[in-house]
């Protein structure tokens, strides 16, 4: 339920002279809110001293009498004595509220849904700080929170003391608990423990309560919808939980986690704090081993252990899904190449030829990338290692057949080549022969090929003739590194230099006329 504004606060405020931004400020309002009731207090010529000895509910309603008007036609539960009751055996909400219908059935007026009613009582112990006597049901919710406390190991190779975060999940009917050392408190640290966490449970519930922290939730507004961050809410569905974050500062709607972190630094991080660990590893086998110590302690004031309970809520679990969730990242707006390739940390992975040109959506995970066109995903790759580079992932049945050429294929390609000249064909006819699909050299052959608008074709074949003196297999960077450092220039200098016109050493020859020749036989 949204906060109500507090008008009389904000009258009375404004009564001893302070501005509308003043108020918001200090008294942790907005804006809008402060405006708004300064706007309908001169528009009804109100002031502090008018309502001053009123109700603040009663000013309230004057100020914005078509607010909660659904409200007002039913008929408010004594939430009291719904708290009483529900201290006695076998006393149910369900029960309560079923008495409620049939008072209001009595007096003629409206009772509220069931729904709406456990909603206020919910509000109703928030509000007054009361325990919700409401017992769990199994394989409902988990609570999932950061531990305030943290742990720390010495790196055994620098000495340096490195903090260490503790990820804490519980299932609220049996205290069954989680708890994972991490290195950070990052999105995707958060989202493995989230991972990590159902497998140890070995099922999922219908609902993740988690606190509105930045890495899960972008916006949580007093009216309005919740809005989580993509990846939460993509392993949400891949789980089928729903994501139900707490009110803000309201830690009393994950009580159960938030008692289990006090708990925790007892039996996990007090235990603990006097063994010294010289990895991460050896510190996340500590905290394993008395988390099992933790889960198998007998309850004080209940029969049994949180394991021993946990066995019976199991059964309520949903199942995990095949295949765990991975981690994404998506990167937006890559071109689909002529070779029908687009481009990840410097490999190449295919998509269908029909696409080239178009511009596609990536989602990569740990092992997998997926090319998404138009929001629709058009191939999937297993993804190369982040050591590999210039690597092609082909699906043969992604190039095009001899009915579907695309607009520049490999004869055009050469025939392009050898007429700006030879060395330039064999550049590309080297970059065709290092490739297993002719479709991979059509980039790099034309990246080579477009040098000549930069430089003009001589000066394209002149580079081209030094490469392969250089390079076995030249490529587009091998080029422009020539021409950008005019290397081209001087080895033709340096060729035209070595080519020297020859001496005539064998004198004036004079012909058999000069002599008379055959008239002075």
């Amino acid at each position: 339920m949204a906060n109500k504004i507090k008008v009389k606060l904000i009258l009375e405020l404004r009564a001893a002279r302070m501005s509308r931004n003043t108020i918001a400020a200090t008294r942790h309002m907005s804006k809008n809110s402060v405006s708004d009731v300064f706007h309908i207090a001169d528009s009804l010529g109100i002031t502090f001293d008018t309502v001053k000895d009123m109700d603040e509910e009663i000013v309230y309603r004057i100020f914005y009498p078509d607010k909660h008007v659904i409200e007002n036609m039913y008929r408010n539960p004594d939430y009291e004595y719904v708290h009483k009751e529900l201290k006695k055996v076998g006393v149910t909400l369900k029960l309560l509220w079923q008495e409620y219908c049939d008072k209001c059935n009595s007096s003629n007026e409206i009772s509220m849904g069931y729904t709406k009613f456990c909603e206020g009582y919910s509000d109703y112990t928030i509000a007054n700080k009361l325990t919700n006597h409401l017992d769990h049901k199994p394989g409902v919710i988990t609570e999932v929170d950061w531990s305030g406390p943290g742990m720390s190991y010495v790196d055994a190779t620098t000495g340096e003391v490195i903090t260490v975060y503790l990820f804490v999940a519980t299932l609220p009917y049996s205290q069954y608990s989680y708890v994972e050392p991490c290195l950070d408190m990052k999105q995707d640290t958060w989202l493995r423990c989230h991972i990590h966490m159902y497998e140890f449970f070995g099922g999922v519930t219908i609902r993740t309560v988690c606190d509105n922290l930045k890495t899960g939730v972008i916006s949580h507004p007093k009216e309005g919808d919740i809005i989580l961050n993509d990846n939460y809410e993509a392993l949400g569905s891949h789980y089928m939980t729903a994501i139900m974050p707490t009110g803000v500062r309201k830690p009393k709607q994950k009580a159960s986690v938030e008692g289990t972190v006090g708990k925790v630094a007892t039996a996990i991080i007090a235990k603990l704090r006097n063994k010294l660990y010289y990895s991460f590893h050896e510190l996340k086998m500590g905290v394993s081993n008395a988390l099992t110590d933790f889960n198998n302690q007998k309850f004080q004031k209940r029969e049994g252990s949180r394991k021993a309970v946990f066995e019976e809520e199991k059964s309520y679990l949903h199942n995990l899904p095949i295949i765990p969730y991975e981690i994404a990242e998506w990167i937006y707006g890559r071109k689909v190449n002529l070779d029908c390739h687009v481009v990840y940390n410097k490999n190449r992975y295919s998509c269908p030829y029909q696409y080239v040109g178009k511009t596609a959506d990536l989602k990569v995970t740990d092992s997998n990338l997926e090319i998404y066109i138009s929001r629709e995903r058009v191939a999937t790759h297993t993804k190369f290692p982040d050591y590999v580079i210039n690597r092609y992932s082909t699906h043969a049945e992604d190039m095009p057949d001899q009915f579907q050429q695309p607009e520049w294929d490999n004869t055009r390609i050469r025939r392009r080549a050898y007429s700006i000249g030879s060395s330039t064909g064999e550049v590309i006819d080297r970059i065709f022969a290092g490739v297993k699909i002719k479709e991979q050299g059509y980039n790099p052959s034309l990246s080579v090929l477009r040098l000549s608008k930069t430089y003009s074709e001589a000066r394209l074949e002149t580079a081209c003739e030094l490469a392969l003196t250089r390079v076995k297999t030249p490529r587009y960077h091998h080029v422009k590194s020539i021409l950008a450092t005019n290397q081209d220039q001087i080895y033709l200098e340096n060729k035209n230099a070595s080519v020297k016109p020859k001496k005539n050493t064998g004198g004036y020859v004079r012909g058999a006329e000069y002599y008379g020749g055959s008239s002075n036989d």
